[in-house]
């Protein structure tokens, strides 16, 4: 399967998943199943690296329950742009757009994160991101 097509049907799983574990309990299954085995991480806070296991489902389960409880009701997939690397490897470039509930009011912030995707066996997988400073931004529009 060519990179492009992977890797947007990657996002558009991604996007499905996260909303879908917005309204009801996350598939953590289905989560997990966008990373790969081991994966890293860089924002200003640092660079971590982890293991695609029960340690990462944990930090989804408390991830959501933190973006229910600040309004989170959810991500749009705007723009995608993939940056072959090799043809295993790429840097997808993708623009979201969030959309919270705050005390009755509608806000919306559009954000653009960068993910390292991989291809296995015709599937796209993310195996490191880099965001940026997530609570700052939060903060900034009023919703932390």
């Amino acid at each position: 399967m060519q990179m492009q097509q992977a890797v947007q049907a990657l996002f558009d799983r991604y996007e499905r998943s996260f909303n879908d574990a917005l309204t009801a309990e996350p598939d953590l299954d289905a989560i997990a199943d966008l990373y790969t085995d081991t994966f890293i991480a860089a924002s200003p806070a640092g660079i971590v690296s982890g293991n695609n296991d029960d340690q990462l489902k944990k930090a989804m389960t408390d991830g959501f329950v933190r973006y229910r409880k600040m309004g989170t009701k959810q991500m749009q997939l705007r723009h995608l742009r993939v940056v072959p690397i090799d043809p295993l490897h790429g840097l997808a470039h993708v623009e979201w757009r969030a959309i919270y509930d705050i005390e009755g009011a509608q806000k919306m912030i559009t954000f653009t994160n960068v993910y390292l995707v991989r291809i296995e066996n015709d599937k796209g997988k993310v195996f490191g991101w880099i965001t940026g400073d997530e609570d700052a931004e939060l903060k900034k529009h009023g919703i932390t």
